[in-house]
């Protein structure tokens, strides 16, 4: 079976003309830039020529050759400033179109759906946002800086080689084509390569970033070796890959060197037979002299130069594209479904709940929640138990729809979920989650975001009643502490009681609360069962827990099984049952 080799998508250099054509102002100014300093660097070889003429004729006349001196040192100023002046440009230009695809990759992820990012590892996705899009600009900028002016070198060089002698000029044609096949065959085989080690990258960023995230359970479990063989694995692949994109496209420069330097002895050896043959008249009716012979050879070498660059841009555009595919890959990806237009806002939820025949699963083949009915009036508080992966949290995400219905449906206040505003759904829930949710910044900027605008008064109240006030003052500048990114510079239950604070600031008319004290010492957990008791008075609450012992004072006791609700009532009537949940309840305090 034939090796199919991935080619660049067109769609993909649609894409990357898109972003460039917002730049438009400012790309006639690069082309005008390039055409200037391609003129003049052409026009200098005509200069030389002339000036090795006017010592070839005796007496030398030096006026003249200090003429084309200055014009020469005046033209080569004017080059070097256009070339400055157009490096700026393409700069501007190619830093900036990497900055809107970043912005453009980042407001999708943004807009992702939760089911996306549970699919891809965070590394992948860093990985696209960050080393891509770096990858991609270097071939991007090699691009505007070398492609422009080696095109307008090559014709500029053939137009002035015809001009000076057509016969040479024919040769240098006939010989051109070789090159052009190799560097085809090297580019279209090397995309595929190129877009193995963006890939392989993006395996050793996520296995990077999960080692990091997971030193002390790996350090705990003398699990480092063997992940430093997984590592040597992945980061031989990456090696392996990078080394054999680099070495196939490496090959561009040897072999064109190869066949222009061919070109430029087939110009020498031709030129010169013809300017001997002149000596004694014109050939095919062209005179030619020694001079000319110079200006030619300087050409032919400025003529391949560009070949030689533009094949090894060609290479790294290769790289660029495989590259901007990915990124493109992520900011395609479908994005959670937009609210209707009709869609309603929730505003002073009353707090009424209510799930009819729910059916949900992550994977169509594996079914979860079946046939779930859950009614919970304004102001109760409902407890969710059963054993772990019994869909508890999964209710949960239903709930703030990270994820949708497959059937049924969730009234709030009577208004289907799917038919209101998801930012006002999840506004009127206030979430405390085992897993705790902290972002790098103050405690005060962590705790105010269930408030926008909150005062510091407001902030203490909210931190004292989560009891998080006496050691928050403890720490080194109190409010204005940094927690540093997942809240390293704190314990678990520190970073439990912050998470607790924001919902205390908030008070929204509906709770969710997902093991929110597991990480708190019994004696702080007491006291914050009495202020959670005090905070969940006159608002719906939805308690998740595996410690029965926090859910006996619930109105209502939800226990799952295998995605089922087998049993419901209050505490008391469940333990009178002698069902599940009695069985769970005596398991937690036998002796």
């Amino acid at each position: 079976m034939a090796k199919t080799k991935t080619r660049p998508n067109p769609k993909t250099m649609r894409r990357v003309l898109k972003y460039i054509g917002k730049y438009k102002l400012l790309l006639p100014v690069s082309l005008l830039l390039a055409v200037v300093t391609v003129a003049l660097t052409l026009y200098i070889p005509i200069l030389i020529g002339q000036a090795i003429d006017v010592i070839g004729v005796l007496p030398i006349d030096l006026s003249a050759i200090v003429e084309l001196f200055i014009l020469g040192a005046i033209l080569i100023g004017i080059t070097a400033l256009a070339s400055w002046l157009m490096s700026i440009i393409n700069n501007r230009i190619c830093y900036d179109v990497v900055r809107d695809v970043r912005r453009d990759a980042f407001d999708k992820i943004e807009r992702l759906p939760l089911s996306y990012l549970d699919a891809h590892s965070r590394g992948d996705i860093v990985n696209r946002v960050i080393n891509d899009a770096d990858h991609f600009s270097e071939g991007l900028l090699l691009g505007f800086t070398q492609l422009f002016t080696g095109v307008l070198t090559i014709a500029g060089t053939l137009a002035f080689m015809i001009y000076i002698n057509w016969i040479v000029a024919i040769v240098v044609v006939v010989l051109t084509p070789i090159s052009l096949v190799i560097a085809k065959y090297i580019a279209t085989h090397t995309y595929s390569m190129f877009k193995l080690r963006s890939e392989c990258e993006a395996d050793e960023s996520a296995f990077i970033e999960e080692s990091i995230t997971n030193q002390k359970l790996i350090k705990a479990f003398s699990y480092e070796d063997e992940t430093q063989e997984k590592f040597g694995r992945i980061n031989d692949r990456l090696s392996a890959s990078t080394l054999r994109a680099i070495f196939y496209s490496s090959l561009t420069n040897p072999t064109t060197r190869f066949v222009y330097s061919v070109v430029y002895a087939a110009v020498a050896l031709t030129g010169a037979i013809m300017a001997i043959s002149s000596k004694d008249g014109a050939v095919a009716g062209i005179v030619f002299s020694v001079g000319q012979l110079a200006s030619l050879l300087s050409y032919a070498n400025q003529y391949t130069k560009p070949f030689n660059e533009i094949s090894g841009v060609i290479t790294e555009f290769q790289n660029a594209l495989a590259c901007a595919s990915r990124i493109f890959e992520l900011i395609d990806a479908e994005a959670e479904e937009p609210d209707a237009p009709d869609a309603l806002t929730l505003e002073d939820a009353e707090g009424s709940v209510e799930l009819k025949k729910v059916y949900f699963s992550y994977d169509p083949s594996h079914p979860l929640l079946e046939d779930v009915n859950v009614e919970a009036k304004p102001g109760e508080r409902i407890a969710i138990v059963g054993p772990t992966g019994c869909g508890k949290t999964t209710l949960i995400n239903l709930l703030m729809r990270f994820y949708d219905v497959n059937s049924g449906e969730i009234l709030v206040d009577g208004h289907d979920a799917s038919g209101l505003t998801r930012s006002s759904l999840r506004a009127s829930y206030g979430m405390v989650l085992q897993d705790t949710w902290l972002f790098r910044g103050t405690v005060k900027e962590n705790i105010s975001i269930g408030k926008e605008g909150a005062d510091d008064g407001e902030i203490i109240a909210a931190a004292k009643a989560a009891h998080a006030h006496s050691f928050i003052k403890r720490l080194p500048k109190g409010y204005d502490t940094v927690i540093e990114e997942g809240g390293e510079n704190l314990s678990q239950g520190q970073r439990q009681l912050i998470s607790i604070a924001r919902i205390m600031l908030s008070l929204p008319p509906m709770l969710i609360l997902d093991e929110a004290t597991s990480s708190i010492d019994t004696r702080t957990e007491m006291r914050i069962q009495a202020a959670f008791a005090e905070m969940m008075r006159g608002r719906t609450s939805f308690i998740v827990a595996h410690r029965l012992s926090t859910v006996a004072e619930a109105d209502l006791i939800l226990v799952m099984r295998d995605g089922h609700i087998i049993e419901t009532g209050s505490h008391a009537e469940l333990l009178a049952k002698g069902g599940f949940y009695s069985e769970l309840y005596n398991s937690q305090f036998a002796h």
